[in-house]
């Protein structure tokens, strides 16, 4: 059952990735809204549960993206794998740390893409504002992240306890 909910939230994060936002004037500032869902998943859920959940959002998301087939999987599953090794030492309820741990997954994202083109295009030439758009994704990531990360870990809670109550339930 929680399957359902984890494919639910992601492709709602999908949808509204690559409809809604597009259409804003200033999209190409907006940092990429699956990687606090990824770190969420990485720090607070079993990851033997969340793992396949990765692999097919960065395989749909590697699918829309035009992208270099392998990117978006590749950034998802280190950054999961990173969140597990994080929560061996880092208290994951602190909220005080957790924006900036976003941060540094939206700051990872954008030097892998930057890595990616370089490898891929012999002519690339670094773009002039590409450090202020990628400063601008790493503060909104400070500030919105949270709400994100609140947002998930309320309707995974509710999920959770509608899905023992229903078991309690059923088993009278």
């Amino acid at each position: 059952m929680i399957y359902c909910l984890y494919i639910a939230v992601s492709l709602g994060l999908i949808i509204l990735q690559v409809t809604l936002i597009p259409l804003l004037p200033f999209s190409d500032k907006i940092y990429d809204l699956l990687i606090p869902y990824v770190l969420y998943l990485g720090l607070f859920r079993p990851a033997w549960k969340t793992l396949p959940i990765i692999i097919l959002l960065g395989l749909v998301m590697d699918n829309l993206s035009g992208g270099p087939f392998g990117l978006f999987t590749s950034i998802y599953v280190w950054l999961f794998l990173g969140a597990i090794w994080m929560r061996t030492f880092m208290h994951a309820s602190n909220m005080f740390l957790l924006p900036f741990v976003v941060a540094c997954g939206v700051l990872l994202e954008n030097v892998v893409f930057i890595g990616m083109v370089t490898i891929f295009e012999p002519d690339f030439r670094f773009p002039e504002d590409a450090l202020r758009i990628a400063t601008i994704q790493v503060l909104s990531a400070l500030g919105t992240s949270p709400i994100f990360l609140i947002f998930y870990n309320y309707t995974h809670n509710r999920w959770d306890s509608w899905t023992f109550k229903r078991s309690r339930e059923a088993g009278r």
